[in-house]
């Protein structure tokens, strides 16, 4: 199941275009935007991010070309759910199984770069060093994708690249699941930043044509 997009007063929604769940999710997930901090409360469900298929809350914009997309995180509350993740992710559709690359921090501390390559494949991960950062950002640099994980007052440390082919516009956004689908988690996200470098129209009209 393909994300049944929410689109409240733009204003609700910062910098971000809609969001909505992404694949199965027995409880719906939630988004709470605070215009005077900046700062996104999303609240999500689903099983896992992981393996052929992924099931989340997902707060995205539609953008082109490069781009570099950071945030500081936080879970709200400790969890049994030892991997509900919190994730930056870049994205080439809203249907569950649909190719990807994220920088995905895990409620254990784990942070990873995690990607699926083609529609419905199993995903892949390339872990960080450091353990509970409370910045992450992922960067798309035309195919390849770097993690970078820290602390705010230390140089992120990086992971990766992986290879991801992705065709624009692609789905830029934050997401949260619980890891355990009868519940719901929740992740702040503060500081964030999209640097996106646009397509020219002309290599836009190519990249079209070759779809």
């Amino acid at each position: 199941m393909a994300a049944a997009a929410q689109n409240p007063d733009q204003a609700a929604l910062g910098i971000f275009e809609a969001h909505g769940d992404i694949g199965r999710n027995p409880r719906p997930g939630s988004l709470e935007y605070d215009r005077d901090t900046g700062q996104y409360r999303v609240t999500g469900g689903g099983a896992n991010i992981w393996s052929s298929t992924d099931a989340f809350q997902f707060v995205w914009k539609q953008i082109s070309g490069d781009v570099t997309f950071s945030a500081d995180i936080h879970f709200i509350g400790t969890s049994a759910a030892e991997h509900r993740k919190a994730v930056l992710m870049i994205r080439q559709g809203l249907e569950p199984g649909a190719p990807y690359a994220d920088a995905a921090l895990h409620g254990d501390g784990l942070t990873s770069l995690q990607f699926r390559l083609t529609s419905g494949a199993e995903t892949q991960e390339i872990r960080s060093a450091v353990k509970g950062p409370s910045r992450i950002r992922i960067e798309r640099r035309g195919n390849q994708f770097t993690m970078y994980a820290g602390n705010p007052d230390e140089d992120l440390k990086a992971s990766g690249p992986a290879t991801v082919v992705l065709l624009d516009p692609v789905y830029v956004g934050i997401g949260v699941c619980s890891h355990n689908a009868d519940n719901l988690e929740t992740a702040v996200f503060s500081n964030v930043r999209i640097e996106a470098a646009s397509v020219p129209k002309a290599a836009a009209r190519v990249q079209t044509a070759i779809k």
